[in-house]
């Protein structure tokens, strides 16, 4: 089994900035994709940004330019750095992790969610 705690969100104005966290936990042989998605109130959840084991990135159109998403592999650890954030960025906050577990088993889990609320 494999856990997630995510870390760092809160409020914040317009313009400013936050840095999301994201650490796995538990029978973890390898990770693979490690993603970030969002949920706004009356929205599907979307994905903001991922990142394979090799280090390559993708971005929602949304964020590109704003948002950065690195990893620690040694920590099992991913993180989003937000910066020039707006009201429309607001939404509760979601990694998944995607890989393999020691019983040899591929494994999807999802963190608890952090809320990220931008005031104009």
């Amino acid at each position: 089994q494999v856990q997630l705690v995510e870390s760092g969100g809160g409020l914040v104005q317009a313009g400013g900035s936050l840095r999301l966290s994201c650490a796995a936990s538990g029978s973890i042989f390898r990770i693979n994709a490690m993603d970030w998605y969002r949920q706004a109130p009356g929205k599907q959840r979307e994905l903001v940004a991922g990142i394979t084991s090799g280090g390559s990135s993708n971005y929602a159109d949304s964020v590109k330019g704003r948002f950065t998403i690195s990893r620690d592999n040694a920590k099992n650890t991913v993180y989003l750095q937000m910066n020039d954030l707006k009201p429309e960025d607001t939404a509760v906050y979601y990694c998944n992790v995607r890989g393999v577990s020691f019983r040899i088993a591929d494994f999807s889990s999802w963190g608890q969610g952090t809320q990220v609320t931008v005031s104009s």
